[in-house]
């Protein structure tokens, strides 16, 4: 995994690429135009993402609890602002490499609709003052996660997005700390089973999203690491993630529950786990799964599929 080795694509996507265009000076941002575009900056669509701090209080059946809704809605609101901060500081880094990429360059920070010193200025408060609220309430294990959180996108925006492999894990990562967090706020232990599914499911959805990134014309010259992959290898971890995933998802649905009821309920859970996940690989095959969250708010299918297996993890958990 030597960083020192800079190969040339073995993908004829990448390879297609062709040299990187000059880049164009970034228009000046308009004053009556900041404060929205600083809005869309923050990417509000990817605080989809956040919502995986309900999973822990959900599957434990505490959602009913206000108490444990409440923390769990403050961990929600922590994390869209935390990872927004990042956003916004990642941008601001990446602003000359993002003009290059077809969809990147229409984010505000790229197409000059924000500067990068109000990026930055505003990334850093926002990085700053979600710790500082944790640490007000005194709940330490979500202080601690949070922290974390903090930690690896930061690493990650610095130098881990430049590192084969490390890149795949660090974002996953990401994905698995808000999980945490939903356990952490309200004192939920978490088990190996639900430990296991989140980690392989958030490396499936990065994975899926890198391989979207590489089918993209000039994709590769926006991403260090993207140039060393290629097609096959990323589809081979996407099937590896998401096999692994299915096994522990039905081990788990057919032995956690103790009574016969709750364990048919679970039982029929498998069948639309495996439909979101097939039609996921699907959207990705045809190049779609650039941005996550965008297929999670558009795909009608994929919709109905998470709604059933919502509706029937919701029924197993709260029923009776």
């Amino acid at each position: 995994m030597g960083e020192a080795e800079r190969t040339a694509p073995q993908d004829p996507a990448a390879a297609a690429a062709g040299p990187a265009p000059a880049l164009a000076p970034a228009p000046r941002p308009r004053s009556g135009r900041r404060a929205p575009a600083l809005l869309r900056a923050a990417r509000p669509r990817q605080w989809l993402k956040n919502l995986l701090v309900f999973a822990a209080p959900g599957t434990a059946g505490l959602l009913t609890d206000p108490g444990a809704l409440a923390w769990s809605g403050a961990a929600f609101v922590l994390f869209c602002a935390a990872s927004s901060g990042t956003y916004l500081l990642n941008d601001a880094r990446d602003a000359e490499r993002d003009r290059l990429h077809e969809h990147k360059r229409r984010r505000p920070v790229a197409a000059g609709e924000v500067s990068v010193r109000t990026a930055v200025a505003a990334g850093a408060v926002l990085v700053a003052a979600v710790p500082a609220a944790v640490l007000a309430t005194g709940n330490w294990p979500l202080l601690a996660v949070l922290t974390g959180y903090l930690l690896l996108t930061g690493a990650y925006t610095l130098g881990l997005k430049n590192v084969t492999v490390v890149d795949l894990v660090a974002v996953a990562g990401c994905h698995v700390l808000r999980a945490v967090a939903g356990g952490a706020a309200i004192g939920v232990p978490l088990t190996s089973w639900f430990l296991i599914v989140v980690s392989l499911g958030a490396l499936l959805v990065v994975t899926g999203k890198r391989e979207a990134e590489l089918r993209t014309p000039g994709g590769a010259r926006t991403r260090d690491t993207l140039a060393r992959y290629s097609l096959s290898y990323l589809a081979q971890v996407r099937t590896m993630a998401s096999a692994a995933m299915i096994v522990t998802y039905c081990l788990w649905a057919l032995e956690t529950p103790t009574e016969t009821a709750h364990r048919v309920v679970h039982g029929l859970s498998i069948v639309p786990f495996i439909a979101v996940v097939l039609r996921y690989h699907l959207l990705v095959d045809r190049g779609v799964g650039e941005e996550p969250e965008e297929i999670a708010l558009r795909d009608r299918p994929l919709q109905l599929c998470a709604a059933a297996l919502l509706a029937l993890i919701a029924l197993g958990v709260y029923w009776g």
